[in-house]
């Protein structure tokens, strides 16, 4: 380092003074002056960290794990099971198809009473006929999608038929790698972006057979439903966004464009735009489905699923993309023994009591759900979640995600983002340059005790059931990185907003929560209503 760099760089305590305003700490004139040497020799540290090229992809050496260390799971697997499903019959007009589910195509799609490249083109045909007011594509799959879909047909001409999602149309979050396919992460500086690889999620859906039509919006970096070519709308009410960040997968979901979607959380990006979509989401468990191939916004935080039309749809995605797969070490080795024939009343089902108790615009249709619940055998157990500040320690996932876009800001490609508000990555990422390591590290520390205090309360329960819009679970529950389902619980109309319920469970037992989510949803019909779609 030159010494016109060395002088132009220089810390005085004058500086350190400020920063005190900034990280709320006071120091002494002479603690100050003692601080000076170390903290200047540290810029020039810096300058040799930021020579370095970290990818995207390289993970810190730290990682998180939301198993406490006196916490043992089943290891036993068993074989997944469906429900039996009446044979359906072809309809006369193949678009009827569109909203059913993926227990229904795959039938159809056995039987050979349709075909996947038939399913393929009426959902491509749907895709650019919606997408222009939806703006949920970012780039439609078409020429691998109708060769995904021959070569499917012709594996299941022949016997070879691989399962439930052979031949099944699906559309991927655009933060999950495709070779050969731009992967964009929804934001300008990355619009032409193509990474050589398949992200696993994506590798052992086209083992299982699915068809890939298209890569669905994600908002810019994985916030919210911007991108840098709009905005993703929600099917039920266009002049409302979808929400995010998995926008394009819970639009397109919602509007019978796939026939299923894959999308990620990091805090509320499965759960949110299911909810706004009036679709079936599922956020699994951290550590359960790799990351390998995906954008990484937080490295503790991050988590895929599949976003779909039923419960038993989740079940069906997420039996064929969880597991290990030595690419991403989070990734734990437990089984996920599905039975869709559990009870209610086999289960202890809790709920939260202050938030089924305060007045919201939902509470009519959370107040209904209980009482299904209820009907079904459950005996219902009023529980609290953790009296933790878990809002207070949020900043985890944004000194991550800063850490994972630092070239970004460093480089001022920050710019070209979308949006620039206050509340933006931009303004997010230069905020969390003051975030204190030592901070970042006790928040840290206090996530540990949320989870053992949410360790605590499940060891009464084995799910719970919550409203979806409440802020404190979505922070808590994707701290500690507990599964939950959202499904529709209200019945909207083209032009209003949508309704669901939240179900959460203990780590690794999505079966469970599943299970009693399906139980719910198969005594209702809210997932059976869709868009009335009249603005071609």
């Amino acid at each position: 380092m030159t010494d016109t760099v060395q002088e132009k760089q220089e810390i005085t305590e004058e500086m350190i003074a400020a920063v005190e305003n900034v990280i709320g700490l006071t120091f002494t004139d002479a603690e100050r002056e003692l601080m000076l040497q170390g903290l200047n020799q540290r810029l020039s540290e810096y300058e040799k960290l930021r020579a370095v090229q970290l990818d995207n992809s390289v993970a810190p050496a730290l990682s998180f794990d939301p198993r406490l260390p006196d916490m043992t799971f089943t290891q036993e697997k068993r074989p997944f099971q469906m429900s039996e499903v009446p044979m359906p019959e072809r309809p006369a007009n193949l678009e009827e198809l569109a909203f059913y589910p993926v227990t229904h195509l795959a039938e159809l799609i056995r039987s050979r009473q349709v075909s996947a490249v038939e399913l393929t083109e009426m959902y491509l045909k749907r895709l650019k006929r919606y997408d222009p007011v939806l703006r949920c594509v970012v780039t439609l799959t078409e020429e691998l999608a109708l060769n995904q879909a021959k070569q499917a047909d012709a594996e299941i001409a022949s016997g070879n038929y691989r399962g439930p999602l052979h031949g099944i149309p699906w559309g991927a979050k655009d933060l999950l790698a495709t070779r050969g396919i731009p992967t964009t992460w929804g934001a300008m500086p990355y619009k032409d972006q193509v990474i050589d690889t398949d992200a696993t999620v994506v590798q052992r859906l086209e083992e299982a057979g699915a068809v890939l039509v298209a890569k669905l919006t994600t908002g810019a970096l994985a916030m919210g439903d911007v991108w840098f070519d709009g905005q993703t709308k929600s099917p039920w009410n266009i002049e409302m966004g979808s929400s995010g960040s998995s926008a394009g997968p819970a639009a397109a979901t919602a509007a019978g464009l796939v026939g299923f979607s894959i999308g990620s959380e990091t805090r509320g990006s499965i759960v949110s735009p299911s909810n706004r979509c009036g679709v079936t989401g599922l956020r699994p468990t951290f550590g359960r489905v790799s990351r390998y191939g995906a954008m990484a916004l937080s490295w503790s935080m991050d988590k895929i699923g599949p976003i779909c039309r039923s419960v038993e749809d989740c079940a069906i995605v997420f039996n064929t993309i969880y597991g290990p797969d030595g690419k991403d070490k989070t990734v734990v080795d437990l089984p996920f023994n599905w039975n869709p024939n559990v009870t209610v009343s086999d289960l202890r089902i809790g709920y939260v009591k202050s938030a089924f108790d305060a007045e919201r615009e939902d509470k009519a249709y959370d107040d209904q759900t209980l009482e299904v619940l209820a009907s079904l055998g459950a005996d219902l157990i009023p529980i609290a979640l953790p009296n933790y500040p878990v809002e207070a320690i949020g900043f985890i996932l944004v000194a991550e995600a800063a850490a994972a876009f630092d070239e970004l800001t460093r480089s001022n490609q920050d710019d070209l983002l979308v949006r620039q508000d206050s509340s933006a990555w931009p303004n997010s990422f230069r905020q969390a340059r003051l975030i204190p390591a030592v901070e970042y590290i006790q928040a840290n520390r206090v996530r540990t005790q949320v989870m053992g205090a949410m360790a605590e309360l499940m060891t009464d329960i084995d799910v719970y059931v919550h409203p979806t819009e409440n802020g404190q679970n979505s922070a808590l529950t994707n701290l500690t990185g507990h599964p939950a389902v959202v499904v529709p619980n209200g019945c909207p109309t083209e032009g209003t907003r949508t309704h669901s319920i939240t179900f959460t469970g203990r780590l690794y037992a999505e079966a469970d929560v599943l299970a009693v989510a399906r139980a719910y949803q198969n005594t209702t019909d809210f997932h059976l209503q869709h868009p009335p779609m009249k603005y071609e």
